[in-house]
């Protein structure tokens, strides 16, 4: 049995959208595997926006992403779910992880207070994207540069290792048979805790 923090981060909270679905079906295959799971939609939380750079190093992440922050120090898997927009995350969804991943919480403070060292060793993740092109288009042709960057400059720098990834494309053409698949593939991924 794991401990999984699943972040659905979709920052529009109507539940229309599929990276929701996504997001409840990789914790409905967790739960009945027997992990222990906590899902925390990025949407239903308000927070303020990191503006200054001092404090990232100096204050404590906002007390609203405090229940996050404990889930986040005590799981074994992470699950970040959202879509693809202007090439990236959203916006909400990176000043998210800024604050989240606060220095207090991700990384150990060195006596000299040089190069930090990552608090998420022994952790591993699952990056779930959703985009409106191809995935194909999106990996090659376009280089999955957001996906990289998130794996190896902010998930990787703190430590989670291994970090997969999935994408689904062309989510806004998908009919309902397309969807189906693709939450069973979120609820087997949940029920193998990868």
């Amino acid at each position: 049995m794991k401990t999984l923090l699943i972040l659905d981060g979709h920052p529009d909270p109507d539940d229309s959208h599929l990276c929701h679905a996504l997001a409840q079906a990789y914790a409905n295959g967790a739960e009945h595997a027997g992990h222990r799971v906590s899902l925390i939609r990025v949407a239903d939380i308000d927070f303020p926006i990191l503006r200054i750079p001092s404090d990232f190093t100096k204050k404590p992440s906002p007390e609203a992403l405090g229940p996050a922050r404990d889930v986040l120090l005590e799981a074994d898997h992470l699950v970040l779910i959202y879509p693809l927009w202007l090439g990236t995350l959203p916006a909400y969804t990176k000043g998210f992880l800024e604050q989240l991943l606060h220095y207090d919480t991700a990384f150990e403070r060195s006596p000299e207070d040089r190069w930090p060292k990552g608090k998420m060793l022994g952790k591993s993740a699952r990056i779930v994207l959703t985009a409106g092109m191809p995935a194909l288009a999106y990996k090659f042709w376009y280089g999955a540069h957001s996906l990289k960057s998130l794996k190896r400059n902010i998930l990787g720098f703190v430590g989670f290792k291994p970090v997969r990834s999935t994408v689904f494309g062309m989510v806004e053409h998908a009919d309902a048979a397309q969807v189906d698949r693709w939450l069973k593939t979120m609820e087997s991924l949940g029920a193998r805790a990868q």
